[in-house]
């Protein structure tokens, strides 16, 4: 499937999902216009910029990868972009680890990669949770993907260790995209899948002890209507 022709409420203003939590409406929507596009690239820069890092323009669309963001009061306050890794066009990661890819893929492993994720400050834990878990439902449940891989900054590490379960896959390495080293990290989406239906939806009654993420994904029965707006947005 081409992924430019996934398209979600275009010409109409609908959102992908509307949700009202911790008094914060927000809105998650296809960055499917060059307007949307540019409105996640302002936050990406902002976010990444005061940290010092470069960040490529991402306002030209790509065959094989889709951008979400996050809005409320109509400000963009979240982003993320999901490639998948497809014949010819491969991963972002690639470019620093390409040789610990390719090991995946002899296995015949199927990979995407979740990238560009920026949330604006003071904005719910839940923005980031939809974000996720609308990319893991357009990767794993309608197209059959078995793998995140993400680089991240070593300071980051243990974050996406402890809140989604990744896992160490490569070493310390020079990122060249960002100008910082980075590390790569892996999880299995069947072990993503695991979790969400275990804790999915219980952000209010969660034991404390569960301190990841995913008590604050959308519980499992509301997937296959998410799935449903994904798969009838296709042109």
């Amino acid at each position: 499937m081409d992924l430019r022709d996934m398209v979600v409420g275009e010409g109409k203003g609908e959102a992908l999902l509307d949700h009202q939590l911790d008094q914060q409406v927000f809105h998650i929507r296809m960055a499917n216009s060059a307007g949307r596009r540019e409105a996640a690239s302002l936050l990406l820069k902002k976010m990444y910029g005061w940290r010092g890092y470069s960040v490529e323009p991402g306002t030209i669309p790509s065959p094989n990868k889709i951008t979400l963001f996050a809005e409320t009061g109509g400000n963009t306050v979240g982003t993320m972009s999901l490639c998948l890794d497809s014949t010819g066009m491969g991963l972002p990661a690639d470019e620093n680890y390409r040789d610990k890819l390719d090991e995946l893929r002899s296995e015949q492993r199927r990979l995407c990669e979740p990238s560009r994720l920026a949330i604006d400050k003071g904005v719910s834990k839940r923005v980031f949770a939809a974000l996720i878990h609308i990319s893991y439902i357009y990767a794993h449940n309608i197209h059959g993907y078995t793998d995140y891989i993400i680089e991240v900054n070593p300071r980051h590490v243990m974050f996406y260790k402890r809140m989604l379960g990744f896992r160490n896959f490569g070493g310390q390495r020079d990122c060249t995209r960002v100008g910082a080293p980075a590390v790569l990290l892996r999880l299995e989406l069947d072990y993503m899948g695991e979790q969400i239906r275990k804790f999915g939806g219980q952000m209010e009654q969660h034991d404390a002890a569960e301190r990841s993420f995913y008590p604050y994904f959308f519980p499992r029965w509301d997937e296959p209507g998410i799935t449903g707006r994904l798969v009838e947005g296709k042109t």
